[in-house]
């Protein structure tokens, strides 16, 4: 089983959702984080001032998925996230060792 964590755009959210439904991914949680790499932020004028905003509203989506679904759960989440634009975010792949449905004491990949 593998754990994908993408951050995104928060406008992506109902794109990426709608993605990961079509190829079968049943559940998904999302965090709204702050956050900035490349760009370091930006600047916005407010009441004639400038000032720099550092940390950009992004959200964290997580997913656990099968191992044979991997790639096509990451490919889903690229083009429906894509803007092309500086930004948009990045995609990160963790091993996961166990999963435990509670409810049901279902283990492994009949738990996810």
């Amino acid at each position: 089983m593998k754990m994908i964590n993408a951050i995104i755009k928060p406008f992506k959210l109902d794109d990426v959702r709608e993605a990961l439904s079509e190829i079968g991914v049943q559940g998904i949680t999302v965090t709204e984080v702050k956050g900035f790499g490349r760009q370091k932020g930006h600047t916005e004028l407010y009441r004639g001032a400038e000032y720099v905003v550092d940390f950009l509203p992004k959200l964290k989506v997580e997913v656990v998925v099968k191992d044979n679904a991997l790639e096509q759960t990451i490919e889903a989440i690229t083009k429906a996230a894509n803007t092309g634009k500086i930004g948009d975010g990045k995609i990160f792949v963790y091993d996961i060792e166990q999963a435990i449905r509670i409810r049901t004491g279902e283990t492994g990949d009949d738990a996810i």
